[in-house]
Order: C-alpha cells, then sequence, then structure tokens
C-alpha cells in the first residue's frame, strides 16, 4: 500500500513519536483523507425511500456506512490515520480500544497495510464483532468495561510494544477520515437543509459538520445520542466536558462516558445540538429498516433515522441527510428484537 503524505493540521513529533493532538482538523483535511481512503474504503451508496419520505414529509437522503468495510463508517478514520503515519512509526504497529466497530476497523485497516494491530475490547461485547477482529488478524486483549480503563490498558500497551495508540475519535486523522462520509453524500446530493448523525466520541459527527460548513452552506447539523447515555448532550448544554456511568443501552457503539476535547470543541462550535433517542425507538427503527428498505442496520446506526424520522415536523419539505453509521448487529440478537422479544 502506498504511503501517502498526511494533510493534517497536527504536527508529527519525532521525538515523542506522536501527533500534536491539539490542533483541530479542517475541511481540506477531509479532502485530503478523501485522496488517501480512495480505492481502499468503498464509496457507500446513498440511499432513498418513498415510504420515509412520504411518511415523514422531507426528502430523505441515507449514507449507508453499513456497507463500508467492516460494516462501518470506523473504517475511514483508522485506515487514515494509519496512512498518515510515517513509515518506520507505522512498520511497529498500532494499538486500539473500541467496544467493536473501531476495533474492526483498525484490524482491518492494519490487515490491509500489512502492520501488527493490538486491540483492547470489553468482554461484553458482541461477539459478532469480536470475531470479526480478530478474524482481521488484530490481537484481541479483554477487559471489563465497567470496573478497568481501557484508555490506561490501550496507553500501557502500546507503550511496552512501541506502538502507535489510535483512539476511536480523539484524533485530527480519525475524524478527518470519518468525515469522507459527509464529503461523499454532499457530492452526490448537493446542498442539504440539515444532516443527522449518530454521537458516540463525536469523531464522526465532528468530521461530518466540518463538511457541512464548507459544502452545505445553512445546512444545520444535528447530533444523535442514546438516550441512556447522553454524555454529549449535557456536556454542550453544560459548556464543559461532562463524563458519565457507562451507559446500559442497545446501542453499544454509542456506550462511550466522556467525548474529548478535540470532539467537544468543534461539536460545540458547528452543532445546533444533540437529540437523544431510547432503545425501544431504535429496535422500532431498526425494524422500519429492513420491512421498508430491506437492511440491516446495528442500533446505533438508527440513531440519525430515528431522530430524523422523529422531527419530521420541523423539517417539512425539507432535504435531510442521515447518516446510518453501521450494520454489525448479531443475527441471533436481530432475530429476536424484530420478534419483539425483550432485550437483554
Amino acid at each position: 500500500m502506498p504511503a501517502l503524505k498526511s494533510g493534517m493540521v497536527g504536527v508529527y513529533q519525532k521525538k515523542e513519536g506522536r501527533r500534536d493532538m491539539q490542533k483541530e482538523p479542517g475541511f481540506a483535511d477531509v479532502v485530503a483523507a478523501s485522496v488517501r481512503l480512495k480505492g481502499h474504503a468503498h464509496r457507500t451508496p446513498v440511499l432513498t425511500s418513498r415510504y420515509l419520505n412520504a411518511l415523514s414529509g422531507t426528502e430523505l437522503f441515507f449514507k449507508a456506512e453499513n456497507f463500508q468495510r467492516v460494516g462501518a463508517f470506523k473504517f475511514r478514520g483508522a485506515l487514515n490515520a494509519i496512512l498518515a503515519l510515517p513509515e518506520e512509526v507505522r512498520r511497529r504497529g498500532v494499538v486500539a480500544y473500541s467496544s467493536g466497530n473501531h476495533a474492526q476497523g483498525v484490524a482491518c485497516a492494519a490487515q490491509q497495510a500489512g502492520i501488527p494491530a493490538v486491540i483492547v475490547m470489553p468482554k461484553d461485547a458482541p461477539a459478532m464483532k469480536l470475531a470479526a477482529t480478530r478474524g482481521y488478524g488484530a490481537e484481541v486483549v479483554l477487559y471489563d468495561r465497567y470496573t478497568e480503563d481501557r484508555q490506561a490498558i490501550g496507553g500501557a500497551l502500546a507503550a511496552e510494544r512501541g506502538a502507535t495508540l489510535l483512539p476511536p475519535f480523539d484524533h485530527p486523522d480519525i475524524i478527518a477520515g470519518q468525515g469522507t462520509a459527509a464529503l461523499e453524500l454532499f457530492e452526490e446530493t448537493g446542498p442539504l437543509d440539515a444532516l443527522f448523525v449518530p454521537v458516540g466520541g463525536g469523531g464522526l459527527a465532528s468530521g461530518c459538520a466540518l463538511v457541512a460548513q464548507a459544502a452545505s452552506k445553512g445546512c444545520t447539523v444535528i447530533g444523535v445520542e442514546p438516550a441512556a447515555g447522553d454524555d454529549a448532550r449535557q456536556s454542550l448544554a453544560a459548556g464543559h466536558i461532562v463524563q458519565i456511568e457507562v451507559p446500559k443501552t442497545l446501542a453499544d457503539g454509542a456506550q462511550t462516558t466522556a467525548i474529548s476535547p478535540l470532539t467537544f470543541g468543534i461539536m460545540r462550535r458547528l452543532l445546533r445540538e444533540i437529540v437523544t433517542v431510547d432503545d425501544a425507538t431504535l429496535v422500532a427503527t431498526m425494524r422500519t429498516l429492513a420491512e421498508r428498505m430491506k437492511i440491516v442496520v446495528e442500533p446505533t446506526g438508527c440513531l440519525g433515522v430515528a431522530a430524523a424520522l422523529a422531527a419530521a415536523s420541523e423539517w417539512r419539505g425539507k432535504r435531510i441527510g442521515v447518516i446510518i453509521s453501521g450494520g454489525n448487529v448479531d443475527m441471533a440478537r436481530f432475530s429476536r428484537l424484530m420478534q419483539g422479544f425483550e432485550w437483554e
């Protein structure tokens, strides 16, 4: 795989072997990321539904990242961050921590780049995400998400092995890579009135907001969290980062306890607001997407869709973009949820 120059604002510090994480990426960095990813990441489809348009009274455009490599948008940021590393640093490998989609994204990107990867994952991560991460050749280190600190474990492993730590969202190259999903969306749809984006740690929402600001003037960006895990909503309301306990929600991709200074700064500046969706609504939305659009979407991936439908009265007659962030849900659990069985 060819090594491409980084277009990031962050400056690589050779003595410390890391980037300066204090500097925000910009729209130019998202464009540079799109160049790096061309031919490696899928250009996922933009889907529409006459049924959902009629139901909502809006024109909806769904960026279907459930069709991305590894089944989620996370591959974009992971590969962009790996390709942006100097070759001598990249060869030493990477370490990441994740509940699943970032884990798979880093594992797959590392495999493609021909470098080793160690992924710190919670013991209760979905079985399919654990299996897929191992399947891409990564070493998986398990931890208890309720009693152990994944960031500390990841940092210690990276230091021990001389590898680069790639956090799931607190990294300018990760944010720029995730923003390429919105860049492709606007390239296909043209200007939009609003864009609904799932929020976990805020990397996807931050990257997409940078694109919306530059590519679609006047587009309102709205973040969406699970109701049980609204740390980002609380943070924007309070004006400072709020940390919560690990939320108990079906949206395992958004079970973060706190956003980062980097994503907080971008979202506070560029998002109008963050709204929430409860688990019951996520299940109903999963069912609607399966029945009407014939696609499998994980609970986290349904956040933007559910919020856009709930807010339809505000946007009647408008053009609305929605990021479907992923489709990695265990089929046995998907079947139980579709049949209306109580979730665990």
